[in-house]
């Protein structure tokens, strides 16, 4: 089973979801911005990314460019501005087991699915 977080508003986000949808895979939807992450499961799906809480920023996103961009935070600091503005998540980020991604193509999604 793979977990979507997903924001249906989002067209790379749309299209991900879309993608594993033709693939019959059997998936399970997480609107992240009706049902937000917890502290926990932030850090569990950037532990299963294999990235640091940075990496996972929208960086063209206004309240990015407005509040954090040029300024630096610890690892625990941008987990909490995540947690506090998840539209800056980059999204869908699909969870099957142990592996994780950011399923914007359909290259992202292959690599789940192996």
């Amino acid at each position: 089973m793979i977990t979507v977080y997903h924001n249906p508003k989002c067209r790379k986000s749309r299209e991900g979801l879309e993608y594993l949808k033709q693939k019959g895979c059997e998936h399970t939807v997480v609107e992240y911005l009706k049902t937000p992450y917890t502290r926990e499961q932030l850090k569990d799906i950037l532990m299963k990314l294999n990235i640091s809480p940075r990496e996972l920023v929208r960086t063209q996103e206004e309240v990015f460019k407005e509040r954090f961009r040029g300024k630096q935070f610890t690892d625990e600091e941008w987990i909490t501005i995540l947690l506090e503005n998840p539209k800056l998540i980059h999204r869908p980020i699909m969870v099957k087991g142990y592996k994780a991604v950011i399923g914007q193509s359909g290259e992202e999604v292959e690599r789940l699915l192996k």
